[in-house]
């Protein structure tokens, strides 16, 4: 039995649409993350990135479960002493929703050279207009 490794200029890319609408933001987080990183395709390799383009729209829509809203927060350092910022998600999902999408996403991908040109081919938008109907999406059913 011999293993077929693709190759870069093999690799068929192809375009999905997530709907978030009435969604939990994690689960069409990782959905999108498992489409990035191409694991959904039949011949998916570990060290060759193989992943699809992905756009995710309606994600003020989304919806994050329990008590996450209030107790979940995004947090960075400006690289300033005493500079450690935090915003609550309830103020996230109200002003960047797509923001917060990003972030989820990212989070589930690897930190590495795959990881970072995956996040490249991810679009995400706030409402249910996108930019990229040139391109012929196909709609992904959770």
């Amino acid at each position: 039995m011999s293993t077929t490794i693709p190759k870069v200029g093999e690799i068929n890319r192809k375009w999905y649409i997530l709907d978030a609408a009435g969604q939990p933001l994690g689960r069409v987080a990782a959905k999108a993350a498992t489409i990035l990183r191409g694991k959904h395709k039949p011949d998916f390799t570990p060290n060759v990135d193989c992943g699809d383009h992905v756009i995710i729209i309606n994600c003020g829509k989304a919806v994050l479960t329990g008590k996450k809203l209030d107790q979940k927060f995004e947090i960075w350092h400006t690289g300033w002493i005493g500079h450690l910022k935090k915003v609550s998600y309830r103020e996230l999902m109200e002003k960047r929703p797509d923001h917060a999408m990003y972030i989820a996403v990212k989070g589930m991908l690897k930190d590495n050279v795959i990881g970072r040109a995956s996040m490249k081919r991810l679009r995400v938008y706030a409402g249910a207009d996108h930019k990229n109907q040139a391109q012929k999406p196909e709609m992904y059913q959770l």
